[in-house]
């Protein structure tokens, strides 16, 4: 019995290119952080409203924003933190170069806590609400909208081998903002909500 290498050969055509990969890796990178941030977020105070938490958070002599800080940096910590953790592995995956792993690292250590920030105020205004999760996303995606913007650019544009401190710099005053104006809106909103 005669056994021929063509009747074993393996077909590699829908192997995964890595220049698609790496091409496309700055929207895989970014969708993730998304919908990592957004799935999570309808229950960043939603509990404490059902069990009174919320109203005790309140009396407390912890000024609110301070308590909103908190609360939202451990949602960070849940959410965009172990995304930067596996962003070695994601480059090796997608085949990404050392200059666009540091591109994606800078971007998500700078956009993912913005997108907690942004996304922790529409869940202030639908926390009194029985089914708020299709509101919060309306409210708070087209917020979103800039950051995913900026933060794929700047990975596109480290794929090419340009500067990208633009984008980055951008992305740093977005965050900025967001954390020093944000707690105010949302402790406001959770006011409005609870009372």
């Amino acid at each position: 019995m005669v056994f021929h290498h063509s009747d074993y050969s393996v077909s590699f055509k829908h192997r995964p290119e890595p220049n698609l990969l790496a091409r496309i890796a700055a929207g895989i990178v970014w969708v993730a952080a998304l919908l990592s941030a957004l799935l999570s977020l309808e229950r960043l105070f939603r509990d404490d409203f059902q069990d009174g938490a919320l109203e005790q958070m309140m009396l407390m002599p912890v000024p609110l924003p301070v308590v909103v800080i908190s609360k939202v940096l451990a949602h960070w910590v849940l959410t965009g933190l172990p995304l930067i953790l596996i962003s070695p592995l994601l480059s090796i995956l997608l085949s990404l170069d050392f200059n666009t792993w540091i591109a994606v690292v800078l971007t998500l250590l700078v956009g993912t806590p913005t997108l907690s920030f942004i996304g922790a105020i529409g869940v202030a205004l639908t926390v009194g609400l029985q089914k708020g999760g299709v509101l919060l996303s309306l409210l708070v995606l087209p917020l979103y909208i800039p950051i995913l913007i900026f933060a794929t650019s700047a990975i596109d544009a480290a794929t090419l081998g340009m500067p990208y401190n633009g984008q980055l710099a951008i992305l740093g005053a977005m965050f900025m903002g967001a954390l020093t104006m944000t707690p105010f809106a949302i402790s406001a909103a959770l006011r409005v909500s609870v009372h």
